[in-house]
């Protein structure tokens, strides 16, 4: 057993202000690495670090290829096994009605129309592990999640099933029968997005979509959220970085929230709040390693009427408003105006604005981001797409950006910055390990793009009544105390039973299992 001497909380702030960052963050990371007693954990209002008592997290060793393990450390009581391998970019999983675990893969990170669905078969619980990959679909173009939905039975006879499925361009649904391997009809399309914007490399095109089915106020809907087409900018199309509702066959379509950067997740909740729709976050690129927070929020819940249940749709605040100190700020950067502003088609790249742009970034998990302008990542919107008219202009028009950010719906709770939260998971007190006595909330933080930074890479764990996020599962960040080496990146979660889930990795292209001990 050790000691760690922990700086006081002006310290800490003072810390947070430094320009020095790639030191300091190496630093904490390596620190919040370790297996200790006591960790340092911001609260959600970030008004100081403080200590949290942990117990320790014990460390797994895992093989998943020959001669390639990645080490995870767990709370006591839990353990961790390799359930499925080579899977191109495994992203989320849900459970169909028929009880097969399915899942999506988005094949690498460029936008491609190599996605697949696939279905996990063939459970051996020796090995805890899938013996069969089932290519349910092929050739989508970036499939982030899935949702099923199941009609009311009508005159005796039992409900139509659902798959959607929600791609870069729009959003389809499937015909489902219990032991499909295959669709049984082709794709009924119900809405179409703008599918161009801006590059990974240029940092804002967000090209995934997400889809929940809720049942809120007497009424099923589907929800889908569109990620913004840039970092920072005034959009241009009414759909980006916005949740979209409709009927299950696509009918009376609205938007319910604005300013939704890019929401990752989606996620009905019945557990909570007599059910409760719920949402993960990510805040913009462009103010440093220490901010925005990325967020958790509550959209709407039987309980009591959330934001998107209100006549009017919403802003959660981006692009003009982030979240500090647990609080909406406003961003007095300045907007790109036009779509060739700070282009990179345009902008020499051997400007010192740039080169200095491609020494801060040469470490991005998307590769070198050649071209950007001296406004960083603020790049307007279109990619170079001249203006067109918005597919989606019958359900209005993009807000302005907000002036003012009192308005803005508050956070359920927040993260640190560039975290990137993804998939969610509810515990219920079914789970003793995981739930505890009041239930909690389970959420994969991705990681930073730029790994220095040392933000995510891990799961962590809060409940409704301290919605300080602690460190559940870590170990997919290494490196040593001036590096740091992506090991893994945690993506979606599917709850199987008491203290098991699966989780998926996009970076190995591995879905794991974490089960309890068994008993010896």
């Amino acid at each position: 057993m050790f000691s760690l001497m922990f700086p006081s909380t002006a310290d800490t702030v003072l810390l947070r202000r430094s320009t020095a960052s790639a030191l300091r963050n190496a630093v904490v990371r390596r620190l919040a690495a370790l297996v200790v007693t006591a960790v340092v954990v911001a609260a959600p209002a970030l008004s100081g670090a403080r200590l949290v008592a942990q117990a320790p997290l014990i460390p797994h060793t895992i093989t998943y290829a020959p001669g390639k393990s990645i080490t995870l450390a767990m709370p006591r009581g839990l353990t961790v096994d390799v359930a499925a391998t080579g899977l191109k970019r495994v992203r989320f999983l849900t459970m169909s009605p028929d009880n097969r675990v399915f899942a999506t893969g988005m094949f690498n990170l460029a936008d491609n129309t190599n996605g697949s669905v696939y279905i996990l078969e063939g459970w051996d619980a020796a090995t805890q592990r899938y013996t069969h990959v089932t290519h349910y679909l092929d050739h989508l173009r970036n499939p982030n999640n899935l949702a099923f939905y199941t009609e009311p039975a009508s005159g005796g006879n039992p409900g139509a099933m659902w798959l959607y499925v929600p791609l870069t361009d729009k959003l389809v649904r499937y015909r489902y029968n219990p032991g499909d391997e295959a669709p049984s009809s082709e794709p009924e399309v119900l809405i179409r997005w703008p599918d161009y914007g801006l590059s990974y490399k240029y940092g804002g095109w967000h090209l995934t979509r997400t889809v929940a089915v809720a049942n809120l106020h007497g009424h099923t809907r589907v929800y889908v959220a569109t990620g913004s087409s840039c970092n920072y900018c005034q959009e241009r199309e009414v759909a980006r970085a916005a949740i979209l509702s409709m009927n299950p066959d696509g009918s009376d379509q609205k938007v319910v929230a604005h300013g939704m950067r890019n929401a990752v997740d989606l996620r009905w909740v019945p557990e909570v709040d007599g059910g409760a729709l719920f949402a993960t976050n990510m805040g913009d690129d462009h103010l440093g390693d220490q901010l925005p927070e990325d967020t958790f929020f509550e959209l709407d819940s039987n309980s009591h009427a959330g934001p998107i249940a209100a006549a009017t749709a919403p802003n959660y605040g981006w692009p003009t408003c982030y979240f500090a100190h647990g609080k909406a700020v406003h961003d007095s950067t300045p907007l790109p105006t036009t779509s060739t502003e700070n282009d990179p088609k345009v902008t020499s790249a051997q400007t010192p604005q740039v080169k200095a742009h491609r020494k801060a970034n040469a470490d991005s998990v998307y590769g070198y981001q050649q071209g950007v302008a001296a406004a960083g990542t603020n790049l307007a919107a279109g990619g170079g797409h001249a203006d067109g008219v918005d597919p989606n202009a019958a359900l209005g028009k993009p807000p302005a950006p907000l002036s003012d950010c009192s308005q803005v719906p508050a956070a359920y709770t927040t993260f640190a910055a560039h975290s990137s939260p993804l998939g969610m998971a509810y515990f219920d007190a079914k789970s003793p390990i995981l739930g505890g006595t009041g239930g909690s909330f389970v959420v994969a933080q991705h990681g930073a793009s730029h790994p220095h930074i040392g933000t995510g890479y891990r799961l962590v764990r809060f409940t409704a009544q301290d919605r300080t996020p602690k460190p559940l599962i870590t170990g997919f960040l290494g490196g040593g105390i001036t590096s740091a080496k992506v090991d893994g990146r945690p993506c979606g979660l599917l709850i199987l039973g008491p203290d098991t889930f699966l989780l998926t990795d996009d970076y190995l292209g591995l879905v794991y299992i974490v089960h309890p001990v068994k008993a010896q």
